[in-house]
């Protein structure tokens, strides 16, 4: 099968939107009007492999000096909820599930990440997280459809 041309390629984030015009333009420096558009931008620079927009988007008070992005296989993004983190806001809060495969296994990242905005830019602050594993009558993550137990379990 062919590949789709990068204009056409759907975006990492999973808004339904072409990588062009959702993530993309964020990724290349325009600003994310919204806590949440920040999110799915972080999200779809850890499928690209773009450390250094993911330590630039982190906030100046807690960004590390680097940002290594391993091999895992990041499989689909969940927005769960938003506080706030809107166009007019100052701060806000993003809870989201991230399916993952670490070696050979299938995880379930659920994180609520807060955002700061400074200058007109948001900026990822920190987040609590946990890890887990979806369970065998869960749709799969990989989007199949299918139940985990039949598919990626």
């Amino acid at each position: 099968m062919d590949e789709l041309p990068d204009d056409l390629k759907p975006c990492p984030c999973g808004s339904g939107k072409c990588l062009s015009e959702c993530c993309e333009p964020i990724l290349d420096g325009s600003p994310a009007r919204t806590a949440e558009q920040l999110m799915r931008s972080r999200y779809t620079a850890y499928v690209l492999g773009r450390s250094e927009y993911l330590r630039q988007s982190w906030h100046p008070d807690t960004r590390p000096s680097r940002v290594r992005i391993d091999d895992t296989r990041w499989l689909s993004l969940t927005i769960e909820s938003t506080e706030k983190g809107g166009a007019d806001d100052a701060s806000g809060k993003v809870s989201f599930t991230a399916a993952f495969m670490d070696k050979d296994e299938c995880r379930l990242l659920h994180e609520t990440s807060r955002f700061d905005k400074i200058d007109a830019h948001w900026y990822y602050l920190d987040g609590d997280c946990r890890i887990d594993s979806p369970g065998r009558n869960d749709l799969c993550p990989c989007g199949s459809g299918k139940k985990f137990k039949r598919c990626c379990g």
